[in-house]
């Protein structure tokens, strides 16, 4: 232990680096998304396309923001910074502002229905849980 910090244990840079991986797919996905091209935007199911189009610019932006800071957040908890709490909070709360606005003012409920629930609420949950590593890890002193 050096300057109150204490070694994690092996299992710690396990769960860092599948934060890490998690963070690097929601980033694809939202660049995947955010720069469609047309004719792809045309392969999309209606209800999708309905949805999308639907989507005001804030709530794309916040989508960005979520998947941004928790790969910050991932990248905290593999150089052991305490910071990386507070980006897995500001996810956590643009994940609960995004499905907010998804399943309370979007149609998507109405047009797919009650199993487009399902991945945002694994979305919600492993953000949740990294959001509580990161607490954790404070904690513990595996980071600083």
């Amino acid at each position: 232990m050096a300057f109150g910090i204490t070694k994690p244990p092996a299992w710690y840079w396990i769960v860092a680096a599948v934060a890490l991986l998690w963070s690097l797919m929601g980033c694809f996905a939202c660049y995947s998304q955010l720069t469609m091209s047309a004719a792809d935007f045309a392969k999309l199911p209606a209800a999708q396309q309905e949805t999308w189009r639907a989507m005001p610019a804030w709530v794309k932006a916040d989508y960005a923001a979520a998947v941004l800071a928790s790969l910050i957040g991932s990248v905290g908890l593999l150089v052991r910074r305490r910071w990386a709490r507070l980006f897995f909070a500001v996810s956590l709360i643009a994940v609960v502002l995004q499905f907010g606005w998804v399943f309370l003012v979007s149609p998507v409920l109405t047009l797919v229905g009650p199993s487009a629930v399902a991945f945002p609420v694994v979305i919600f949950a492993l953000t949740a849980l990294f959001l509580w590593f990161a607490g954790m890890a404070v904690r513990h002193a595996w980071v600083r």
